[in-house]
């Protein structure tokens, strides 16, 4: 399949592979340079080429739990190559709030995707007219003179009737190739450049995984060469309905989810909808979740051919050492932890830390880092290798590219927010008739993944004093949840009760300082930084009450 990018003028077949998509941009380039818009990375002179980027976005894969294990030539290849990040998170544990942070660079409360729904924002018309504008793929169009191009899952709500359907195509690509809502692997239907194309479930032309794969490849023989380019390719692996190929449908067979220390125990001193959980689970349970752990794994596998295929490609072509690779997951998922059965959206590590691969010119092979950078982070640092100033955006996340380049004596954030506004029904679930209305995602044995309650807020600090995690809910009893993960990494034990008061305070203010942060505000000392300061007399407002942090209500 040949893709065609969105503008006129492009050559029918039997034309040159060159494929400009805008026969001025050399010269349009030339100026933006001059005008200080992109000096390409680390103030590389005007005129030098900038490098290529490359993202690879899995879809709800984890890393607490050994998600990367499938994927050994995307270990060696990027990893192996580059650097591996030990501490990569995520502001919400759902697929489209966290993509949303990874296009924007914002937390949800600046961008305000709160769930996978219309009505939370997802794709929506408000989403289109105010955030895509101003997403990092959109600047790198626009200003950098990049050729962008999109492959897989986008938003979850993306082609819905009301928004726009499959003809809205996101400012600043310049090829779209996108999966009409959430993920599938076969009986899908894509957006291409706004035209729609449907795919049945013939594993040779219709896997979607191998699809993502060709039309990427295509875009590499056929993009400009004038030009940098950028790439983002979203695969639908390991989302359910975990639809393996056909030749990986019989491995794994003696793998399990892990047994960990949190592994189908009661929720002891947790949130009521984590106490909920039924202990120890059903052996139907069980085996399901076992099976969704092995079929998770077998559709990585796919992606680890692309992965492959991809850097085979871009090396054939001389242009591997020009381009950086990213490789990340929009959020972590759980199977059995704390007798949870299999889902994400919660605050705790499996949910909400994730793989994070790059490789790239100036990088070392096989370094770990073990900075905390949160997928805010990303859009800063692409923008910052096509030297773009990052002044002139209202991102919250940092550039990472002084940790990729191994910069020594680096200022760096010792917190970031983690936020999530729950999501219930207002009616009884009708396979689950003995639970109450406002609770979601009630499967397998009626056990409820989320609830309208489950809204909280934590801050995710490290520093050399403290591995810690401080979390309050928006509900009636603003439940505390507090883990000092040093002593306790699978977060068993919650000592809100126990740790010092004053701790406790200065990290109920430092949330209420995250939850209203923008751009450089979300960049501040966390209270283990030198240069925090904390006036105990801010938590109070003028009639002497302690003050609340504010939840996002609405849009």
């Amino acid at each position: 399949m040949r893709l065609l990018p969105l503008a006129l003028g492009v050559p029918q077949r039997g034309s040159p592979r060159h494929l400009p998509y805008c026969s001025s941009a050399p010269l349009l380039l030339l100026l933006l340079l001059l005008l200080g818009g992109c000096l390409g990375v680390s103030g590389a002179a005007a005129g030098s080429r900038r490098p290529n980027v490359v993202l690879l976005l899995a879809d709800d894969q984890d890393e607490v739990l050994g998600g990367m294990t499938p994927l050994k030539k995307t270990k060696a290849l990027i990893g192996g190559m580059g650097m591996t990040f030990s501490s990569a998170y995520v502001p919400s544990a759902l697929c489209c709030p966290s993509r949303a942070s990874i296009l924007t660079g914002k937390y949800p409360h600046n961008h305000h995707v709160v769930n996978n729904t219309l009505e939370g924002n997802c794709s929506s018309k408000s989403w289109q007219k105010i955030q895509e504008p101003d997403t990092f793929p959109a600047i790198l169009r626009s200003v950098c003179g990049y050729q962008t191009f999109f492959a897989g899952k986008y938003l979850n709500e993306y082609g819905a009737p009301d928004a726009g359907g499959l003809a809205h195509v996101p400012l600043g690509w310049s090829y779209w190739y996108a999966l009409e809502k959430n993920s599938k692997y076969y009986n899908y239907t894509l957006s291409i450049n706004g035209k729609a194309r449907k795919h049945g479930e013939n594993y040779s032309v219709d896997y979607l995984t191998d699809v993502l794969a060709n039309v990427s490849l295509d875009f590499l023989d056929y993009k400009s060469n004038s030009e940098p380019f950028f790439m983002m390719i979203s695969t639908p692996a390991p989302h359910s309905p975990w639809t393996a190929a056909p030749q990986y449908q019989n491995t794994f067979q003696n793998v399990f989810a892990p047994r960990n220390k949190n592994f189908n125990i009661h929720g002891t001193n947790k949130h009521w909808l984590i106490r909920q959980a039924k202990t120890p689970m059903t052996n139907s349970s069980i085996r399901f979740l076992d099976n969704a752990f092995r079929k998770r794994w077998q559709t990585l596998l796919s992606v680890d051919d692309l992965v492959e295929k991809l850097v085979k490609r871009l090396e054939f072509s001389r242009e591997l050492n020009d381009t950086y690779i990213f490789y990340t997951s929009d959020n972590g998922y759980h199977t059995g932890q704390f007798s949870l059965p299999i889902d994400k959206r919660q605050l705790y590590e499996f949910d909400i830390k994730v793989p994070l691969l790059v490789r790239g010119p100036g990088i070392k092979p096989n370094q770990t880092s073990k900075l905390l950078v949160a997928n805010i982070d990303l859009g800063p640092t692409i923008l910052d290798i096509a030297g773009y100033n990052l002044n002139k955006t209202q991102m919250d996340g940092m550039s990472f590219l002084p940790i990729l380049k191994g910069a020594s004596n680096l200022t760096w954030r010792s917190d970031v927010l983690v936020e999530y506004q729950g999501e219930g029904r207002n009616v009884t679930d009708p396979t689950c008739p003995s639970l109450s209305p406002g609770v979601s995602q009630c499967f397998p044995d009626c056990v409820c993944e989320d609830a309208y309650n489950n809204t909280y807020a934590c801050v995710r600090t490290m520093s050399e004093m403290w591995n810690l995690q401080y979390c309050e809910f928006d509900d009636q009893e603003v439940f505390v949840e507090v883990y000092n993960l040093t002593a306790d990494p699978h977060q068993i034990n919650n000592i809100a009760k126990s740790i010092d008061p004053e701790l406790l305070g200065k990290m109920n203010y430092r949330l209420m300082m995250l939850q209203s942060c923008s751009g450089p505000t979300c960049r501040t000392p966390g209270i283990f930084d030198p240069g925090y300061r904390f006036d105990p007399r801010l938590m109070f407002n003028n009639h002497g009450s302690v003050r609340t942090r504010r939840f996002s209500k609405h849009l």
